[in-house]
């Protein structure tokens, strides 16, 4: 797929959402960090669910420290792996504590060191919560990705790396949500929407399809 082909996808995208964003609830980074961590494995629907019943009661790293395990539990037990999730967000409460002064740091290598944050973690908050032109890339956008033929790799890294490398700069900041959310919602896994693709003239599925 060459340049003219991509910018004219991601061109047909931001025309469809001009402003995309995570489908996750939240009002400030900490509270983004702890719905993804929580979103691992569940949907974001879950996710919403559970954080519209924490977060009243504890939307701090404080306030959730101080939850304790045992007190946070109850709240996220309705989502897969909660028990290592509850764990791994007292922990990382307590790092953001006593080592960034309670706020989310905003380097790569900081958020890769909390407990339960990995690389695709770690880029939607980087790209989320401070604007930073990162591409998280998740199954939907894996999909994506290799079925369009936008970036495709064997290995949602080297997806994300041809991402960063060959989609048009003043899309990079949007790419994320605008291919996780055309994944979730039109080219899905087992039946994508072709009919309804809004870019289907430029996928190279659909040409194979047809061939």
């Amino acid at each position: 797929m060459n340049r003219e082909k991509r910018t004219a996808i991601f061109s047909t995208l931001r025309e469809r959402m001009p402003s995309p964003d995570t489908e996750l609830t939240y009002q400030n980074p900490f509270e983004l960090l702890v719905a993804v961590i929580l979103s691992a494995q569940a949907t974001d629907i879950s996710v919403n669910k559970a954080t519209a019943l924490l977060y009243p009661v504890a939307s701090t790293p404080e306030s959730i420290l101080a939850l304790g395990v045992d007190g946070l539990r109850p709240y996220i037990r309705t989502i897969g792996l909660f028990n290592s999730k509850a764990e791994n967000i007292i922990k990382t409460c307590r790092i953001l504590v006593e080592e960034h002064g309670g706020e989310v740091p905003r380097t790569r290598a900081a958020l890769e060191a909390l407990p339960g944050v990995g690389r695709k973690t770690a880029n939607v908050v980087l790209n989320t919560a401070f604007g930073e032109p990162t591409i998280a890339v998740d199954t939907h956008i894996f999909r994506v990705s290799n079925r369009t033929g936008i970036a495709p790799g064997k290995t949602p890294l080297e997806v994300e790396k041809r991402l960063l490398r060959l989609t048009p700069e003043e899309f990079k900041k949007d790419a994320h949500h605008w291919l996780i959310l055309h994944g979730r919602y039109v080219c899905k896994a087992r039946k994508p929407a072709c009919s309804e693709c809004p870019i289907v003239e430029w996928c190279e599925y659909k040409k194979k399809e047809l061939a």
